[in-house]
């Protein structure tokens, strides 16, 4: 089979190797791809935005599965493009129609669908320019801190978490006037749900699901969980508290009321489901919905996936999903983020990377890499290469991740040295 997956991040990555090392996958194309993907495919330089070069691929190669990576192309409505298209309607494609994809793509629909179906998730309301007057009323009704989160897609940065009432008015204000653009003319309000986050992997043909394993991100650029929020700078897979009697909680009041509340609406789902959990008090709230695999969750959580991945991909288009079971490597899987200075604001890119030497159990996954003119391997991106180590326990599986990061060199080079401490700290 001929696969193309699109997207250029770690997640990509991951993913990539996963596709690659099926025997059902006789070629893999990746758009547009980093510097690791090229070592398990071949990288395409195509737009995943751009549907109609995306479609002229996939008829030109026969390709016969498209994998779909980011949000972006999701929210626009790729699936809906290859259904409707008569030359690519028989193409099996990993990744909800645009209406599923809303889950992602508006806060406020999520919310809707979320309270529809009696899924817990924190007291909301959403608010426009032009009843501000309303929002910032509603904050005072809020105790602190203040949740603000922008309606549509804002590259993981759109959510803002003040103590302070009169900075949550005047960001609140700010975002409605255009903070993050369109993402942000309507914005949601939120109660702020306190305890542990953690994030739950869904892969559903509409009807039936699996659940992945469990995984924890580190979305601040400082040690502590302080500073600017960033796309990820590490994860650890599984969760310690996530045990048996946690996940059934939440597949009882969140997973199963999600894919029933997909199938009574009618809402052609096909891929994953990324379920932003808060634990309170050992109950399980819905932070956010997002209809893609996580970054860099992906990157801890796919490499303890035993199966054949093109077959449940297989399956899942196929709606016979019910036809597989998960097997997962019960070892832990410790992920840390090296990402360029002066990241997630202004930074360089260019720079020559030097890998080190590989270690056993560890791999690395390239987030923002290229080759350049020379073919010298350089940085591309903010997120530059993470480290994923496999162990026993979670304290030899970051013992290894940070021995695999402290050998890959650049110039300006960052990582938390904090990544899973918390963790460590609960289960002492």
């Amino acid at each position: 089979m001929k696969i193309l997956l699109l997207g250029s991040g770690g997640r990509e990555h991951a993913i990539a190797a996963k596709l690659a090392q099926s025997k059902r996958c006789n070629k893999l194309y990746i758009a547009p791809g980093n510097a690791g993907t090229a070592a398990v495919g071949e990288n395409v330089s195509l737009n995943p935005e751009d549907f109609e070069s995306v479609g002229r691929f996939v008829v030109d190669n026969n390709v016969e599965m498209l994998v779909v990576g980011p949000e972006a192309p999701l929210v626009a409505g790729i699936a809906d493009y290859f259904a409707e298209t008569p030359a690519l309607n028989r193409v099996m494609v990993i990744g909800p129609r645009k209406q599923g994809a809303m889950l992602e793509g508006s806060k406020d629909y999520a919310k809707a669908f979320m309270h529809r179906h009696k899924i817990p998730t924190a007291r909301y309301q959403t608010f426009t320019a032009e009843t501000l007057a309303e929002g910032q009323a509603f904050l005072e009704t809020l105790p602190a801190p203040y949740v603000l989160k922008a309606d549509g897609l804002a590259a993981g940065k759109g959510v803002l978490i003040e103590s302070d009432l009169a900075t949550a008015k005047a960001h609140l204000a700010d975002m409605l006037h255009g903070q993050f653009g369109q993402a942000s003319a309507s914005v949601v309000i939120e109660e702020y749900l306190s305890g542990i986050e953690l994030s739950v992997f869904v892969l559903t043909d509409g009807s039936h699901y699996l659940i992945l394993p469990s995984a924890k991100d580190y979305k601040r650029i400082g040690e502590g969980d302080t500073g600017l929020n960033t796309g990820g700078m590490g994860s650890v897979s599984p969760v310690p508290f996530a045990d048996k009697e946690f996940m059934k909680k939440v597949e009882d009041r969140i997973v199963k009321p999600t894919v029933r509340g997909l199938r009574d609406e009618k809402i052609d789902y096909h891929g994953f489901v990324f379920i932003g959990l808060m634990n309170c008090g050992g109950d399980p709230y819905v932070i956010e919905y997002n209809v893609r695999m996580g970054d860099p969750e992906t990157e801890s959580v796919f490499p303890r996936l035993k199966n054949d991945v093109v077959e449940l991909f297989e399956n899942t288009a196929n709606n016979t999903l019910d036809a597989c079971s998960l097997s997962v490597d019960p070892r832990t899987a410790a992920c840390v983020m090296m990402v360029a200075g002066g990241y997630p604001e202004k930074y360089e890119k260019g720079k020559l990377i030097t890998l080190g030497e590989e270690l056993d159990d560890v791999q690395l996954f390239h987030c923002g890499t290229k080759r350049n003119e020379n073919g010298k391997l350089v940085t591309n991106g903010g997120r530059v290469i993470c480290a994923t180590a496999m162990a026993s326990n979670l304290p030899e599986a970051l013992l290894k991740s940070y021995n695999r990061v402290a050998t890959v060199e650049w110039d300006g080079k960052y990582n938390r040295r904090d990544i899973g401490q918390d963790l460590l700290k609960l289960m002492i």
